[in-house]
């Protein structure tokens, strides 16, 4: 009997003689049986993953590149998960596990890519990194795994769709600042503006107050006989009065300038600043929305070539193997109704190319060499040996035919 230890990041699975299933310790001390019973060790560990999805088109066709971080640990708190991890991976070293969750956690991801629009994606990361999560969760479970986290990296493109996107809300910032700057510093003129408003008020109330108390001392002073008579008292309070009136005009009427003034300034400022960025605003959504609008039609016009360039391709095989089939069916009912006819025709249409086959080797070798007769008075020489020769071998051509092809060529050439 052995005893055996591991840490709380394994699991230890003993298997064989006096137990029906398999015994599972994560993380403690069990006896076993060597030779009787086997104990395996699996890892607990959590495992990181890099998960690279690129060049996936999303749900209005423009192609972009995700990059996400998980981690991953067989479960080993839940029995019943842990039985599933030892029927999965048990005896698979640490690569292939990581390999098998690596590509599960690639599939989800490209297959919720696929189902979302890139703004989608890139404005609303956490319902994108909650999608993932929730679906790769499910399919994991069933391997005896758990996530522990998903999250996005990174995401680009190679076509500029998020360059596009990024110049637009850059635009709308500007835009934004401008329109505060302008408002804040028609705000500081109209403060101004009422600042020096009350000033000239107050001033215009001292002045009156004064000619007021000065009136009233005059009116004092000659009711004890000290001063002119009344009338001249009365005289110069009219004056007062009337250049007071005089001066309350020119209050109102400046007053107005100012109003006025005001105006003029806020519609300055409104014509220089306000309609500028917001005609700016209009240009780089317009230019966005052009440049996104671009991208998916080139997309969906690259979909669509390669799918008519397969469909023509497709037809023009099957043609092709049509017309091949059908000169193959009219070939073999040709020499199914001919025959020996069909084998004599051939033979004599390929006689001249043979006769030239024959002939060429015997004129090239004889270049440069000259002939000589070993035979009697009547042996040919010359040409005329030459000829002789390839006449032999001619002749010779019927009984290579008969014993090649059962056709004789003499008796199919006599018939016709």
């Amino acid at each position: 009997m052995s005893f055996m230890t591991c840490g709380p990041n394994e699991a230890m699975v003993v298997s064989g003689c006096f137990h029906r299933r398999p015994l599972l310790v994560p993380g403690g001390r069990v006896f076993y049986l060597p030779g009787l019973q086997t104990l395996q060790k699996l890892s607990l560990s959590t495992m990181t993953f890099q998960v690279e999805t690129s060049n996936v088109y999303t749900k209005k066709g423009v192609q972009i590149s995700v990059t996400g971080i998980a981690q991953l640990k067989i479960d080993g708190q839940k029995e019943d998960m842990l039985a599933k991890a030892c029927q999965q991976f048990l005896g698979k070293r640490e690569r292939e596990i990581h390999n098998i969750a690596l590509q599960t956690l690639s599939g989800h991801q490209r297959a919720i890519m696929g189902n979302l629009t890139v703004e989608e994606i890139y404005q609303d990361r956490e319902s994108f990194n909650k999608h993932v999560f929730e679906t790769a969760s499910a399919d994991l479970a069933s391997m005896g795994m758990v996530v522990i986290s998903y999250t996005i990296h990174e995401i680009h493109d190679s076509c500029g769709y998020l360059k596009a996107l990024g110049e637009s809300r850059t635009a709308e910032v500007r835009r934004d600042a401008r329109m505060g700057e302008a408002q804040a510093t028609m705000e500081s003129g109209i403060k101004a503006s009422s600042n020096s408003f009350w000033s000239d008020i107050n001033y215009s109330n001292t002045i009156c107050d004064y000619v007021a108390n000065a009136i009233l001392v005059e009116y004092q002073l000659q009711a004890y006989g000290r001063l002119v008579p009344s009338t001249a008292a009365i005289q110069r309070q009219k004056i007062v009065a009337e250049e007071t009136k005089v001066k309350e005009i020119e209050r109102h009427q400046q007053i107005q300038i100012q109003e006025q003034e005001i105006l003029r300034k806020q519609k300055e400022l409104d014509a220089k600043v306000k309609q500028p960025a917001l005609a700016e605003k209009y240009k780089k959504e317009q230019l966005a929305q052009g440049a996104a609008m671009m991208i998916q039609n080139e997309a969906e016009a690259e979909a669509t070539s390669i799918r008519f360039k397969g469909e023509a391709e497709a037809a023009a095989i099957s043609a092709k193997a049509k017309a091949e089939a059908e000169q193959m069916r009219l070939k073999a009912e040709a020499w199914q109704q001919y025959q020996d006819a069909a084998l004599v025709d051939m033979v004599l249409q390929a006689l001249p190319q043979m006769v030239a086959e024959v002939a060429t080797p015997l004129t090239q070798s004889t270049k440069g060499i000259k002939l000589v007769s070993c035979g009697g008075d009547n042996a040919h020489v010359g040409a005329s040996k030459l000829t002789g020769e390839v006449l032999d071998i001619v002749e010779r051509l019927p009984q290579v035919v008969n014993n090649m092809t059962g056709v004789d060529l003499s008796k199919a050439i006599s018939k016709r």
